[in-house]
């Protein structure tokens, strides 16, 4: 057992799980699999719960700001588990000292999301901190959601067979060199924003229009590969992923190149994994990039027997690995 919290265990790796599952599923009694949102059974209805903290560093960046994704960070939990969105509440801790003009340029952003995204923040909380007890701000989201019969599945990939597609919708890694960039001012020769955005709407359609999603998940901390670790141990079978198919705009891949970062691994806040049924996957791949939130999306591979419950790539240079949980963090904060 671990004696201190390291910055590991906040990256969305191999040592938060482990801290998750050693800690909190065993203390509070969590039933696996582990999803992003809780569904809950109510009277004639089907909920859908979810919490999450945001401590991104800076709170403004090229594309949002931590106000504009905690509302969307939590519209798109509910969004992946097939859910309606419906209401949020919002608590904030801010240090003393934090600039008022600064809050409001926050909050106006949240409301501004929340109603592109069709939700209300109905309710929340605000505590204050003395000077140097707090980096700034720090906001938590909760939302709900109504789940219908047909989506239960779908956060826990219990219908994921082989032959199954796995397709994502867009391009990796722009969210987390977005903040990087504005986190040590680094100047890129093509400007990179975050994707943070608000899916459900996108996904709403791709439901609605098409049988035979068997899972999703959206890409934030711990990027696309340890989504695909994560999806592996659920279903208990392989994955197969194609390098060349996997998009990456060229100013992400160039900033990768040169400080060491591997893009599956980078987080997005734009951008979810659908794994859906053969034959199905090119619709998807039609509705996905008619939109203007996945116009990038791509069909990158598919499910496989039980290989050990691996996730191999196929590297564009004709050669095979395997992608494995990360276990440290390539950005801390980044979310």
């Amino acid at each position: 057992m671990i004696e201190t919290i390291s910055l590991n265990h906040g990256g969305g790796g191999k040592q938060t799980h482990d801290l998750i599952k050693n800690v909190f599923v065993k203390k509070f009694g969590i039933s696996e699999p582990l999803t992003d949102s809780a569904i809950l059974e109510g009277q004639g209805n089907t909920l859908v719960f979810t919490t999450d903290g945001y401590v991104v560093d800076p709170l403004f960046f090229p594309g949002g700001n931590i106000g504009k994704l905690a509302v969307c960070g939590t519209v798109n939990d509910l969004s992946v588990a097939g859910a309606i969105p419906q209401y949020l509440t919002s608590s904030f801790i801010i240090e003393e000292g934090f600039p008022v003009n600064d809050l409001l340029l926050i909050v106006e952003s949240m409301a501004e999301e929340a109603s592109k995204a069709g939700v209300r923040i109905v309710a929340g909380d605000t505590k204050v901190v003395g000077k140097g007890k707090c980096d700034r701000m720090f906001i938590t989201t909760s939302g709900t959601g109504i789940l219908g019969s047909d989506e239960k599945h779908i956060s826990t990939g219990a219908l994921v067979k082989q032959g199954d597609k796995l397709i994502v919708s867009g391009s990796l890694g722009n969210h987390a060199i977005a903040v990087l960039g504005a986190r040590n001012n680094l100047s890129f020769t093509t400007p990179v924003s975050s994707d943070c955005a608000s899916l459900n709407h996108m996904i709403a359609n791709v439901l609605s229009c098409c049988n035979g999603i068997r899972f999703m998940r959206d890409l934030t901390r711990g990027g696309l590969g340890t989504v695909l670790n994560e999806l592996a141990e659920m279903t208990g079978r392989g994955i197969i992923i194609d390098e060349s198919f996997i998009p990456v705009d060229e100013p992400v891949k160039g900033v990768c190149e040169i400080l060491g970062f591997d893009p599956l691994f980078l987080a997005n806040e734009g951008k979810i994994l659908i794994v859906s049924s053969k034959g199905v996957e090119t619709k998807i791949l039609d509705l996905l990039i008619q939109d203007p939130l996945g116009k990038n999306s791509a069909i990158i591979g598919e499910v496989t027997e039980d290989n050990g419950k691996k996730v191999i790539l196929n590297t564009s240079s004709g050669g095979r690995r395997i992608i494995e949980m990360p276990s440290g963090v390539q950005l801390p904060r980044i979310c």
